[in-house]
C-alpha cells in the first residue's frame, strides 16, 4: 500500500505545475494548492480563505446542493443563497417538479407563474432538501486500511462500504450532520463530505414557463438562447437555525454567507467561476466505452424516451390538467433523449473515440516498456474491450423489456407475482398471507396522476416498439404469444390488455382483490406479457451484470495506471476527478465561439431575440403580452446594459455538466452575474472529452432575472431583499 500512496502524492504534486483554465471540475479544498495562482492571474480578487474555509464564512457557504429527501446521496441541481434570509436562486427547470406538484388547474403556477409577497405566502416545496457543505476531508488512507491484495473486487467494495459507513457514523455527531464518502478517480481516492441538510424549503417565486422554459425542447442546448431559466426558493430552520421538518413556526435560515448580485454585466474575456454539484462525467472513459455508448446504449434509451415524450406531448398540448400532470416526467425524459441525441452526433463528429484510442496506444507503449507494468496493466484494455462487446450484445435484451414492463397494466400485474407464487406453492398459510397482503395494496395509487387515453396509447406504442425490435430467436416467449394467439397483430394484444385485463382499471383490480383467483392472474394478458418480459431480461441479466463488474474493476486499474503514466511522462499534465455530485469549482472566462466555417456566435444575446422567436400560441415560443410590451418599449430600467439593451443570456468557458444547473456564475469579486443552466450543442461530447475550442456554458444573465422579478412581476419585495451592487464607472483621464 505504501507504493500506492507515494504515487497518489506524486500525481497531486504534479498538478501544481501547469493548470489549464476552463477545463476541470476542481475540489475546493485544494484551491490554494492547485488553482489559486492561475485564478489570480486571470483576475480573481478573493483570497483562498474567502473561497473555501472550514472555520470562517466563505463563498462555499452560499452554495446549496438540491436533492430529494433528507440524505445528500446525489444532487439533481445546485442553488445559491442570495440574501440574509436565505433566499435561494436556482433554475426554473430545477424547481419544475416542485412547481408542478403545487400547481392545479385553478392555480397553474407552471403556466401563470407565482410570486409570494411576504413570508406567509411562500409555499412548502415538499420533497426538496437543501444541503450545505460543512467540510470535506481526504479519507483515502482510512478506507484503504481495510484492503489487502488477496481481495476480490466484490470483497474490496464490501470492505470499502463497511469502512465508509463506520467513518460516516462517527462524523455525523449523533445525527447533527449528514456525511457521505465518495470514491474518486475510479476508486483510487476517497473523500468525505459533511453536510447539514435542511428539508423545509419553500417556493417564493417563479416566472411562467413561457419565460422560464422559453424555447422548450427545440432550443435545449442551443445557442443563442433566450430562456429566463430561474426560480426562487427559501430555506427555513428552527428557532436555533438547525434543520427541522416543515413547521409554521420555522424561520428563514440566517446563512453564513450570501452572494451579492452584480448589475455590471459581462464583457468578452471577463473572469468567471462557477461553484456547484456536477453530477457525472466520464473523462477517463476508454474508446471501447465511447463506442458502446454511441452504437448501443444511447440509441436504445433515446428511442424509448423519444417515443414516450412524443405521446405525452400529444395529450399535454390539448388539456391543461394533463399538462400539469405529466410536465415533470416529460421534461426529464425529453432532456435525456435530446442529450443522448447530441452525444451520439458530437462524439462522432469530434472524433472522441479516435482520440481516446491514441491515448490508449501511448499508454500501452508505456506499459510494455516495463515487465512489472505489463504484469499489472497489460490485460486491462483488452479486458475492457471484451466486456464492452458483451454489453453490446446483451443491452437491448436488458433495457427494452425493463422499460416496457414498467408500462401501465403490465407494471401493475407485477405487484401480484408474489400472490401467484404463493398459490402455486399450495402452502395454505402462504396463500392466506398473500391474500391478506393483497388487501393492503393501494390500488388508487396505481392510477393517481395518470390520464387513461395517454396511458393506453403509451402501452400500445411501447408494445409495438418492443415487438418490432426482436425476432423469435431472441425473444421467443413474446414473439410466439403475438404470432400464435393474436395472429401477428401486436396491437390486438395491446387492446386485449386494455379491454380485458384485471389490471387495466381500479374497479377490476378491487373486484379481484375481493375475490382472488391465481389462475385468472396466470392467464391474464398483462401478466403473461410481464412474464415474457422477465424471461427475456433474465436470460441476459447475469452476464450483463458480470460484464459491468469486470468493466468497473478494469476502469479502476486503467485510471490507476493512467495516473502513473502521466506522472512519469507528462508531469505538467493537470488531472482532476470526474464529477460525482460533490462540490466542485470551475473557472474560465466570458467568450464567444465559432462552431463551423463562416459561422460566429456572439457571447451575449438580447431580449430582441425573444421578439424574433416569438410565435403566438406556440407551446414553446409564446410569451406573455406584458413581456412583449416591456421589450418593445425597451422599458428595462436599471437592468439595461450601456447600450440600452437587455441581455438575456451569455456564454462562458466554464466546465460544467448535469447537476450544475442552477449554479451561480460569479465575477472576480464573488458576485452573482448569472445562473448556469446549459451547455452548447456542438460540445455535447464534453462529458467524455472536454472541447476547449467549442465547449461553452450557457448562463441566464442576473440582470434579466432581476428584470423579470421587478419589471415583469412587480415583486419588488424580493428585489429589496437582495444585496445589489454596481461598480462606479471608470473616469477617463
Amino acid at each position: 500500500m505504501k507504493k500506492t500512496f507515494l504515487l497518489v502524492a506524486l500525481v497531486i504534486f504534479s498538478l501544481v505545475g501547469k493548470v489549464h483554465a476552463d477545463e476541470g471540475m476542481w475540489l475546493p479544498m485544494f484551491v490554494e494548492r492547485l488553482n489559486y495562482v492561475d485564478m489570480e492571474k486571470m483576475g480573481l480578487q478573493l483570497t483562498p480563505e474567502e473561497l473555501y474555509s472550514i472555520n470562517n464564512s466563505s463563498l462555499k457557504d452560499a452554495i446549496v446542493g438540491l436533492s430529494n429527501g433528507d440524505r445528500p446521496r446525489g444532487f439533481f441541481c445546485t442553488g445559491e443563497i442570495v440574501s440574509q434570509n436565505s433566499l435561494m436562486f436556482t433554475n426554473h427547470h430545477c424547481g419544475y417538479g416542485s412547481i408542478q406538484k403545487l400547481s392545479t388547474v385553478e392555480h397553474d403556477y407552471l403556466t401563470d407563474g407565482f410570486w409570494a409577497k411576504d413570508f406567509s405566502e411562500e409555499l412548502p416545496a415538499e420533497g426538496i432538501s437543501a444541503s450545505f457543505l460543512v467540510r470535506m476531508e481526504d479519507v483515502t488512507e482510512q478506507v484503504f486500511s481495510v484492503l489487502n491484495d488477496t481481495m476480490t473486487w466484490a470483497e474490496r467494495n464490501a470492505a470499502i462500504a463497511a469502512k465508509s459507513a463506520e467513518l460516516e457514523a462517527a462524523a455525523s455527531e449523533d445525527g447533527k450532520y449528514n456525511p457521505i464518502i465518495k470514491g474518486f478517480f475510479e476508486g483510487n481516492e476517497y473523500y468525505m463530505f459533511v453536510y447539514q441538510v435542511y428539508t423545509d424549503v419553500r417556493l417564493v417565486g417563479t416566472p411562467p414557463s413561457s419565460i422560464g422554459k422559453f424555447g422548450g425542447d427545440t432550443d435545449n442546448w442551443m445557442w443563442p438562447r433566450h430562456t429566463g431559466d430561474f426560480s426562487i426558493f427559501r430555506v427555513y430552520a428552527d428557532a436555533e437555525g438547525n434543520p427541522a421538518a416543515y413547521s409554521p413556526e420555522n424561520k428563514p435560515l440566517t446563512p453564513k454567507h450570501h452572494l451579492p448580485v452584480s448589475l455590471d454585466g459581462v464583457q468578452q474575456d471577463d473572469f468567471t467561476m462557477i461553484w456547484g454539484f456536477p453530477g457525472t462525467t466520464n473523462r477517463y472513459l476508454t474508446s471501447y466505452g465511447v463506442d458502446y455508448n454511441v452504437e448501443t446504449f444511447y440509441p436504445i434509451i433515446h428511442d424509448i424516451f423519444k417515443l414516450q415524450t412524443d405521446i405525452m406531448d400529444e395529450f399535454m398540448q390539448k388539456d391543461a390538467s394533463v399538462n400539469i400532470m405529466y410536465a415533470d416526467d416529460k421534461a426529464g425524459l425529453a432532456n435525456t433523449w435530446k442529450n443522448f441525441e447530441g452525444q451520439m452526433l458530437m462524439l462522432r463528429k469530434n472524433k472522441v473515440a479516435e482520440r481516446k484510442a491514441e491515448l490508449e496506444a501511448q499508454f500501452t507503449e508505456w506499459v510494455n516498456a516495463d515487465p512489472a507494468r505489463v504484469e499489472e496493466y497489460g490485460n486491462v484494455l483488452n479486458t475492457l474491450a471484451e466486456n464492452y462487446n458483451t454489453l453490446s450484445e446483451l443491452s437491448a435484451s436488458v433495457y427494452f423489456p425493463n422499460f416496457v414492463s414498467q408500462t401501465g397494466a403490465i407494471a401493475i400485474s407485477a405487484e401480484f407475482a408474489q400472490y401467484v407464487a404463493a398459490a402455486q406453492s399450495k402452502d395454505k398459510e402462504a396463500v392466506a398471507a398473500a391474500e391478506e397482503a393483497l388487501k393492503a395494496i393501494d390500488v388508487d395509487a396505481f392510477f393517481a396522476e395518470t390520464y387513461k387515453p395517454l396511458e393506453d396509447k403509451m402501452l400500445v406504442e411501447m408494445l409495438k416498439l418492443y415487438y418490432n425490435t426482436f425476432n423469435a430467436e431472441v425473444n421467443p416467449d413474446f414473439y410466439n404469444l403475438v404470432e400464435k394467439q393474436y395472429k401477428g397483430d401486436v396491437v390486438a394484444l395491446a387492446n386485449a390488455i386494455l379491454e380485458k385485463s384485471i389490471f387495466a382499471t381500479a374497479e377490476s383490480i378491487n373486484a379481484f382483490i375481493a375475490k382472488p383467483n391465481a389462475k385468472k392472474v396466470e392467464k391474464d394478458a398483462a401478466y403473461v406479457v410481464f412474464n415474457a418480459m422477465v424471461n427475456h431480461m433474465v436470460s441476459g441479466l447475469a452476464p450483463f451484470r458480470a460484464a459491468n463488474q469486470v468493466i468497473a474493476e478494469n476502469n479502476h486499474m486503467f485510471v490507476k495506471g493512467l495516473r502513473e503514466f502521466y506522472a512519469e511522462t507528462q508531469p505538467e499534465k493537470s488531472l482532476y476527478p470526474d464529477a460525482n455530485s460533490s462540490l466542485r469549482m470551475t473557472y474560465g472566462s466570458v467568450k464567444d465561439y465559432q462552431p463551423a466555417d463562416a459561422v460566429s456566435y456572439d457571447y451575449i444575446c438580447t431580449a430582441n431575440g425573444i421578439l424574433e422567436k416569438y410565435v403566438p400560441g406556440d407551446y414553446e415560443f409564446d410569451v406573455p403580452q406584458r413581456l412583449l410590451d416591456l421589450i418593445e418599449a425597451k422599458d428595462f430600467g436599471q437592468y439595461a446594459n450601456e447600450d440600452g439593451e437587455l441581455i438575456v443570456c451569455f456564454l462562458s468557458t466554464n466546465d460544467i455538466t448535469g447537476g450544475n444547473s442552477g449554479s451561480p456564475i460569479m465575477n472576480s469579486r464573488g458576485e452573482l452575474i448569472g445562473l448556469a443552466f446549459d451547455g452548447n450543442w456542438e460540445a455535447m461530447s464534453g462529458d467524455i472529452n472536454f472541447e476547449p475550442r467549442l465547449q461553452r456554458t450557457i448562463n441566464v444573465d442576473a440582470r434579466y432575472v432581476l428584470f423579470v422579478i421587478d419589471k415583469f412581476a412587480g415583486a419588488t419585495n424580493l428585489i429589496e431583499e437582495l444585496t445589489i451592487v454596481k461598480s462606479e464607472p471608470t473616469v477617463e483621464e
